[in-house]
């Protein structure tokens, strides 16, 4: 007997190989959606997307390269941190981080962005999709001060598609629900899964977390 097992590391190649290939199979294992869910779509920030945004204190930024990587990227602020200009753009004003940039990168490689809209502790999302570009103008970048300061750049993002999105996902999974929120110590820490990713002889883990402290003793220079 021939064990099909896939060799460790490799099930993403044993499962690929038999994936689905067009959009047909695709929606053979679906049903239509309804007309709600395909009108509900529209090209700019009507007034309501627009108060959701404005209460919105955190933002996930989605974005590919020219090669293909991917990146999914948290960006939060007090709420409203993210301006709407008018009802086809958005400006979200960068932040300190770890200077990677792979974001930015991204953006001005395809110029393209998708953005969705939390508000901790409500089930509403906003997502938000569209044409990007970075952009260090003095006179948006003044417009930019939520943290206090105008930052180095900001992420444009021209509106072509605009929904609130199901809140299923926040409901299953408990993300609002204190009850169910795991304890401090049921997971590894950021520290712990840095500290495991850098492999870096004579590092420990308190200076990842030393690090840490002082990345966001900083986080608004």
């Amino acid at each position: 007997m021939t064990d099909s097992t896939p060799p460790s590391g490799r099930t993403f190649e044993a499962l690929n190989a038999d994936a689905i290939r067009s959009t047909g199979q695709l929606r053979e294992l679906y049903e239509d959606p309804g007309e709600m869910a395909r009108r509900k779509t529209v090209d700019r920030i009507h007034d309501a997307a627009r108060a959701v945004i404005g209460r919105s204190s955190l933002v996930f930024v989605a974005s590919a390269g020219a090669g293909g990587t991917c990146d999914v990227t948290p960006r939060g602020g007090p709420p409203g941190f993210v301006a709407v200009l008018d009802e086809f753009t958005l400006a979200i004003p960068d932040a300190t981080g770890n200077k990677r940039l792979d974001t930015a990168h991204n953006i001005v490689e395809t110029g393209r962005a998708g953005l969705i809209f939390v508000i901790p502790g409500r089930a509403t999302t906003l997502r938000v999709n569209g044409r990007a570009c970075i952009s260090a103008d003095p006179r948006l970048l003044e417009q930019l001060t939520a943290v206090g300061k105008p930052p180095r750049s900001a992420i444009v993002v021209g509106v072509e598609e605009a929904y609130q999105h199901c809140p299923k996902a926040f409901l299953r999974s408990g993300a609002w629900q204190p009850g169910q929120w795991l304890a401090e110590d049921a997971a590894p820490s950021s520290a712990e899964v840095t500290l495991s990713h850098l492999d870096m002889p004579g590092l420990t883990i308190e200076d990842v977390r030393r690090q840490e402290r002082e990345s966001l003793l900083y986080r608004y220079e």
